[in-house]
């Protein structure tokens, strides 16, 4: 199974890199990896490396990621009459999902690694004066933890709306307006909050980082089950 997994992964990389040049071309990379690499670390200072609010930011960034590309997963097959003849293969229908999830979170993982690379590299150059500036470990290990579990999630949530999606440019909009229904809501109402409870809120999602972290990872494993459930090549043929 692990071989049909990664047949499905080197097909969606592929297509991410040419046939959908449009989601995931590589100019669109150069500029994500130039804008979260380069600009905000140079804009940053050694705070880059230093504040824990970074946690928040590479949170969402492969989220967004793998929302640019998961979309088409099944709606941009449908759309270019392959879907059928990659269900008519002999791949089993786990192989397909799990191939088509371990795709897109690589490639958000990816672009991010090499934006945070980047940008070490920048702040290091441009604001290191003589020192080394890197991420404390907890922090180094805290931003691969919430960036993995967030392209997870964004991805088997993706999958699911692509799997009832018509068209690729109507899974985008029901994850673009999701996504910011969910980012504008929790800030909206932070703020509305008197400032004695929104502090005492933001100390304890501070504190709570491990059981937050393995709450996502609960999440995840939640939603892809109901993903594995959903997926059944008969009922894709249907549709």
């Amino acid at each position: 199974m692990i071989a049909d997994i990664l047949t499905i992964v080197w097909k969606e990389w592929k297509e991410i890199f040419t046939q959908r040049g449009r989601l995931g071309g590589a100019r669109a990379i150069l500029v994500f990896i130039v804008v979260f690499g380069v600009f905000q670390p140079m804009q940053w200072g050694s705070a880059w490396v230093e504040s824990t609010t970074g946690l928040v930011m590479w949170a969402w960034v492969p989220l967004f990621l793998v929302m640019g590309v998961i979309a088409d997963s099944i709606a941009g097959e449908r759309e270019r009459h392959t879907l059928e003849t990659l269900l008519a293969s002999r791949l089993s229908d786990r192989a397909i999902l799990f191939g088509k999830v371990a795709a897109a979170v690589g490639y958000a993982l990816s672009i991010t690694l090499i934006s945070l690379i980047a940008g070490l590299v920048t702040v290091n150059v441009a604001h290191g004066g003589g020192r080394l500036l890197l991420f404390p470990p907890g922090t180094a290990a805290g931003i691969l933890a919430v960036s993995l579990l967030g392209a997870l999630l964004a991805a088997a949530i993706g999958v699911l709306v692509s799997l009832r999606a018509p068209t690729v440019r109507y899974a985008q909009q029901t994850l673009s307006i999701g996504t910011l229904v969910i980012a504008f809501g929790l800030m909206f109402g932070l703020q509305a909050l008197p400032t004695a409870l929104r502090d005492a809120i933001t100390r304890f999602v501070a504190s709570a980082g491990p059981i937050a972290l393995v709450f996502i990872a609960l999440v995840d494993v939640a939603i892809l089950l109901i993903a594995m459930a959903r997926f059944h090549r008969s009922r894709l043929i249907l549709d």
